[in-house]
């Protein structure tokens, strides 16, 4: 049976889309002097069709004074990662969050401050570009660490033993509920079944790395003992991570109207996309993109398309 390292590093190197490669290697050359790795993930992954979608990626940077020529966007990057830009490559769009290799170790670790970055990476994700087998090592270590993070949260919050899959799906329920999120109630389930192969066997790889102690009794998870009370202590993370995902959801949107041109339309569209609900941005919005999010907040969560 492989580790839960090498897990990772095989699912990394997996093939893709000659287009994505070539995508990747150009945002890479935007950041010559601080580019160390580029990930592809999300939606697309799991899909043959590019052609008018939002591709995901993250850029891995060295640090962030030596990736910005502007202060300002260091700063930002440093106090409220990540940073978010659009981009565009023969056709294709995306989005891309930098974010620096310490911090990418970080957020994919429990004493994470938010889930955003380890409940995107407990999912499959793809190595597209690399600036040497150095920085490969660092993603894969730092990837490593998201599903134990995520089944650690799962197991805190479950009765005494549940199916593997279920677990997984708690998990992700919770870190959809630690944000704002345009996606219906049935994504979390979605996202295991269209691989349950591959939750299958890295959720048996991760569950030797989480605090709490655990059993894998044929197909179910039994909890163990727990004189440490890592249950309680886990439990107790979540009210403060559900108000501060929530709040940091809202601070990013504000940052992105000064980083991603088009935002309030891409939030649009990716709203529309996940939730069925039909969003008309008006042009004041867009002149005004932190007041224009602020006025459809509101009618989103009475919708129910945002929660």
């Amino acid at each position: 049976m492989l580790s839960l390292q090498q897990l990772v590093a095989k699912e990394l190197n997996k093939r893709v889309q000659p287009q994505v490669r070539a995508f990747a290697a150009q945002i890479a050359a935007e950041y010559p002097d601080s580019a160390r790795a580029v990930l592809f993930y999300g939606s697309c992954l799991r899909s043959d069709v590019l052609e008018g979608e939002m591709l995901d990626f993250y850029l891995i940077v060295s640090d962030y004074d030596a990736a910005y020529d502007k202060a300002w966007l260091a700063k930002w990057n440093r106090r409220l990662p990540p940073n978010v830009f659009p981009v565009q490559h023969e056709g294709l769009m995306a989005k891309v969050a930098v974010l620096s290799e310490d911090d990418f170790h970080k957020l994919n670790r429990p004493a994470a401050s938010a889930v955003s970055v380890w409940a995107r990476f407990a999912q499959p994700s793809r190595l597209v570009w690399k600036a040497d087998d150095d920085a490969k090592q660092h993603v894969t270590r730092a990837i490593a660490g998201a599903a134990p993070t995520l089944l650690n949260a799962a197991l805190a919050h479950i009765e005494r033993d549940v199916p593997l899959p279920d677990l997984w799906q708690s998990g992700f329920a919770l870190t959809y509920g630690a944000e704002l999120r345009a996606e219906r109630k049935d994504r979390p389930a979605s996202v295991i079944s269209f691989d349950p192969d591959r939750y299958e066997t890295f959720g048996r790889a991760a569950l030797h790395h989480t605090a709490i102690a655990n059993e894998l009794r044929g197909d179910r998870i039994y909890l163990e003992e727990d004189p440490e009370n890592r249950v309680e202590q886990e439990k107790r993370r979540w009210p403060s991570l559900r108000r501060r995902g929530k709040m940091l959801t809202l601070a990013r949107l504000a940052k992105a109207s000064f980083t991603y041109s088009g935002g309030i339309d891409y939030i649009a569209w990716k709203v529309s996309r996940h939730s069925g609900t039909e969003l008309k941005v008006r042009d004041w919005q867009r002149r005004w993109p932190i007041l224009g999010a602020a006025v459809m907040l509101p009618k989103l969560l009475v919708k129910g398309a945002v929660r």
